[in-house]
């Protein structure tokens, strides 16, 4: 039964997005619904499209928080609104007791996600992170715990910059 991880950008423009989740639905596709788990922070962006895709399947939704106040305050409506549908349909919620969701909020997430799964999956250009708790920070976290990482970057991919 694999589970699968997600990590990525949050600023994906909107073609981008449209072309990820196409990956994404392609990526999952082999796999019955049954037997596949998707965990996901429930960010904005690649995570929010995996969680997307993955009940999309039928399949179940893991959402792992990095604490009560998730999803914070930076949220749009719209991103918050996404987050409040997913997080309800998710088969089971883990909240991490970070009271502050500060770089060590995410590093402590990103740890929770690892040691739920069979492989990451990235939604990343490859270039260098933002810092703890990122994406490259992620991605390094997995190849040295020895969880394989499955990168999506579309061709023509490009980000917001957000």
């Amino acid at each position: 039964m694999p589970v699968f991880a997600v990590t990525g950008h949050l600023d994906l423009t909107a073609d981008t997005a449209r072309a990820v989740r196409a990956a994404l639905d392609e990526l999952l596709a082999p796999f019955p619904a049954a037997e596949l788990t998707g965990v996901s922070c429930l960010a904005p962006g690649a995570d929010t499209l995996f969680a997307e895709a993955v009940l999309a399947r039928g399949a179940r939704l893991v959402a792992v928080l990095p604490g009560p106040g998730c999803p914070g305050p930076q949220a749009t409506p719209a991103e918050l609104a996404d987050f409040v549908r997913l997080r309800a349909a998710a088969h089971r919620t883990l909240v991490l007791p970070a009271t502050v969701l500060d770089d060590a909020a995410y590093v402590a997430a990103n740890a929770e996600l690892l040691a739920l799964a069979d492989e990451l999956v990235a939604v990343w250009d490859g270039g260098p992170g933002n810092g703890p708790g990122g994406t490259a920070d992620m991605v390094a976290a997995a190849r040295t715990a020895g969880v394989p990482v499955r990168v999506l970057w579309p061709a023509g991919a490009a980000r917001t910059g957000r």
